[in-house]
């Protein structure tokens, strides 16, 4: 079995590049295109970086720790709350205080310089899969979230189709069920209309 090549372990990964000083963004984005990644965009400012990264909507956004405008943890958590991409931290420091400032931000990955070219690879690595796990969960809470919703409003129209009309409970159930099955509309929406009124026995 043949080895993977070295020169291709970004291909098809899209990255965002923001560090204030043009030698090593420069150094960063070169290191990343010869591995095969596709750097779609770079910046020297936090703020400009951020609304760039919001429009190119890269796979990972590596952002310099201290930048002009925004720092890269402020920019950070504006990004990880939005779930816009994985978020890889560079940085000279490794002072506990800003590794868990970059932590309470949401980022997925921090890479200390001078770094490696192997390590920048894994730590995009690491980054995007924390990320797809958080978009994963984020979308599990939507779902759980909407179940909840869409129990408290039935549990509501069965109460009024009860007091209201002299069902039982199971007789109500079966009202908006079928009510919904017979006009190919969503429960949820059918149990709406009986507390607006416009769907009645």
């Amino acid at each position: 079995m043949s080895e993977p090549d070295k020169n291709d372990v970004g291909r098809g990964i899209r990255v965002f590049v923001a560090e204030d000083e043009a030698i090593i963004r420069l150094d960063i984005v070169e290191t990343l295109t010869s591995m095969g990644f596709d750097v779609v965009g770079q910046a020297a400012r936090g703020d400009e970086s951020e609304t760039l990264i919001r429009e190119l909507v890269p796979d990972v956004a590596i952002l310099d720790i201290q930048m002009p405008g925004k720092t890269g943890i402020e920019v950070a958590t504006g990004l990880t709350d939005d779930l816009v991409c994985a978020v890889v931290i560079l940085s000279a420091f490794s002072q506990s205080g800003l590794v868990s400032q970059a932590i309470e931000a949401g980022v997925q990955a921090y890479l200390i310089k001078p770094f490696q070219r192997n390590e920048m690879a894994v730590q995009i690595e690491v980054a995007r899969a924390r990320h797809a796990q958080m978009k994963e969960l984020a979308v599990e809470v939507d779902t759980l979230n909407q179940r909840l919703s869409d129990r408290v409003l039935l549990d509501r129209a069965k109460g009024v189709l009860i007091d209201q009309h002299g069902m039982g409970e199971a007789e109500a159930m079966r009202f908006v069920q079928k009510w919904a099955m017979d006009n190919r509309r969503a429960v949820r929406d059918v149990a709406t209309d009986v507390l607006d009124g416009t769907v009645a026995p």
